[in-house]
């Protein structure tokens, strides 16, 4: 009985390896982003007086997505980072004060004091 050679046994192995490891991912991606989304929702929106102490891009796939954050500290001293939206970035100044509304790891809004 002839039940093929090692090598495309081996070739075949390592392919439905290669798709199980792949969907592993995704899936896992998937389940964190819900899992946060989640964990947000659950979250009461905070409002504190805050001051913006940095700012800071990420730039993946060679230049073909860019992500802004950044960072507050509130009047305890702690620290927090957000991701917020290009225009956000633009419009915000280091030593920016204001009002920060939050809620978990989500950044509802920064309202600049105007004085």
């Amino acid at each position: 009985m002839y039940t093929g050679d090692m090598f495309t046994s081996s070739i075949t192995f390592f392919i439905i390896a290669g798709f199980i490891i792949v969907f592993g991912v995704i899936l896992w991606q998937i389940t964190s982003t819900i899992k946060q989304n989640v964990n947000n929702n659950a979250a009461p929106v905070l409002s504190v007086s805050a001051r913006v102490i940095a700012k800071r891009t990420e730039v993946k796939g060679d230049h073909s997505y860019t992500s802004y954050y950044a960072t507050f500290e509130v009047e305890s001293g702690d620290r927090m980072e957000f991701k917020i939206t290009g225009k956000e970035f633009g419009l915000l100044a280091e030593g920016d004060v204001g009002i920060l509304t939050f809620q978990g790891t989500r950044l509802k809004s920064f309202e600049r004091n105007r004085s």
